[in-house]
């Protein structure tokens, strides 16, 4: 099949080269000369593992392609695919869709013969209706069926996510784009991928339900860590200990510094938006939104106690600045919170991420920028883990020792048990567990 993707971000990228590697014949759309001159040089401009291995195999084979030219590719398209950002618009938290509808325009002055037109970016409920009013206003005489295809994607695990789907989610009623995306997708039934048909606005929900759900029991276990720490307990029992029931599960209930990245913070204020606009108010996902922003500063005042109560003057090392390992991806990344909080209070910054600095640089102001674990911890008072890296997983604690001014280190992933790290002659400091030796004795004489 013919596939245009518009938008070579994260997720047209992504799925372009999915598609192009089952067979199709994929053209990847965008607006910027630099990015489809970097992308047809083999540069790709994002960091995830394997993408550039598949982007590149995919385009010498001829499957995939890279242009500036949607009204062609358009044309010659069965399948069109919008997978443009749609951020939270500045203002307000709504979800920005200029985007998607300006894609919709361009699409409707170029189809040629039946086109199927696919929501791939995440959407508010009803998106897809104005895609096709857009459309019909544009070209009344254009035969075609607006879809909607929400993606599933973990940055870090993108391709096997795409490739190795817990559920394919389609929504249409129309059967000639029912068979059309059958047939896209038929090299996943191999795989006994669950490929979902629904109504097209309840597609376009699955996906906010989803995403607001998850970032829901993150918080939860976050809330839970807080209280473990001021009655003994220790969070990641807790969490092995509810993750075991099955009407449950063990994934994202690991607590650390709230979550950020690309989905999680605009999903749901957009579906929160969503809900007051149609006069159905989601409280518990208002409360998840405040809790997660307020989460990520209070993280902050952790590495403040942790220090003895002050850090102006001292320099703290922070190891991680994206909002999750395998990834460059900073967007609400709680670096950014957790460093501009740290400078508020006096402290100088020290940082190194495997993947992130370049990203990173233009966010962030007066942060040392190193070149790895060791450079970051010269003179520092404290180590704190931001991001959970494997390189950060085994780190060298007695050469840290030699070259802190202080041996205090800050876990907000939790990676390290307390007494391994300890018995390295450290200070150590997790999540939602109780502190323990000289932290624990000042905590003690905070609270007097």
């Amino acid at each position: 099949m013919k596939v245009t993707m518009i938008g070579a971000g994260y997720v047209g990228l992504v799925s372009g080269a999915c598609f192009a590697d089952f067979g199709h014949a994929v053209t990847c759309i965008d607006h910027d000369p630099a990015k489809l001159e970097a992308l047809s040089a083999g540069r790709i401009p994002i960091y995830e593992p394997g993408l550039d291995t598949l982007v590149a195999a995919n385009a010498r084979q001829g499957r995939l392609r890279f242009s500036g030219d949607l009204a062609s590719a358009v044309a010659d398209a069965d399948v069109v695919f919008i997978a443009v950002g749609t951020p939270s618009r500045r203002g307000d938290g709504y979800a920005d869709l200029s985007y998607v509808e300006q894609a919709a325009r361009e699409i409707a002055n170029a189809m040629s013969g039946f086109t199927v037109v696919v929501t791939k970016s995440t959407v508010p409920v009803g998106t897809g209706d104005e895609v096709e009013r857009i459309i019909r206003r544009e070209n009344p005489e254009a035969d075609f069926a607006v879809v909607s295809n929400p993606e599933f994607l973990r940055e870090g695990s993108a391709i096997d996510d795409f490739k190795r789907p817990d559920r394919i989610v389609i929504g249409t009623t129309e059967e000639r784009a029912k068979a059309v995306m059958q047939e896209l997708y038929r090299p996943l039934f191999l795989n006994a991928a669950p490929v979902l048909f629904m109504e097209r606005r309840t597609a376009e929900l699955t996906k906010y339900a989803g995403n607001a759900f998850l970032a829901m029991k993150v918080t939860f276990i976050n809330e839970i860590a807080d209280l473990c720490e001021r009655v003994g307990a220790n969070v990641q029992d807790v969490a092995r200990g509810i993750g075991m029931d099955g009407r449950i599960g063990p994934k994202f209930l690991h607590a650390g510094p709230g979550y950020g990245g690309s989905c999680f913070p605009k999903d749901t204020l957009a579906l929160v938006k969503t809900a007051q606009d149609a006069e159905s108010p989601m409280r518990l996902i208002e409360t998840t939104v405040a809790i997660n922003d307020q989460r990520k500063r209070a993280m902050a005042r952790k590495v403040v106690r942790a220090c003895g109560g002050a850090v102006r003057g001292k320099t703290i090392g922070v190891l991680g600045l994206t909002f999750k390992p395998n990834t460059d991806d900073m967007r609400e990344a709680p670096s950014l919170s957790i460093i501009q909080a740290l400078q508020d209070h006096g402290a100088n910054i020290r940082a190194y991420d495997p993947e992130g600095m370049e990203q990173a640089a233009p966010l962030l102001k007066d942060v040392a920028f190193c070149a790895d674990t060791y450079e970051v911890a010269e003179g520092c008072h404290a180590l704190v883990i931001v991001t959970e890296w494997d390189a950060f997983r085994s780190l060298d604690f007695a050469r840290l020792r030699g070259t802190m001014a202080e041996a205090v280190l800050v876990d907000l992933r939790n990676i390290y048990d307390a007494s391994q790290v300890e018995s390295a002659g450290f200070a150590y400091e997790g999540v939602g567990r109780a502190s323990t030796g000289w932290l624990a004795d000042a905590a003690s004489q905070a609270a007097e």
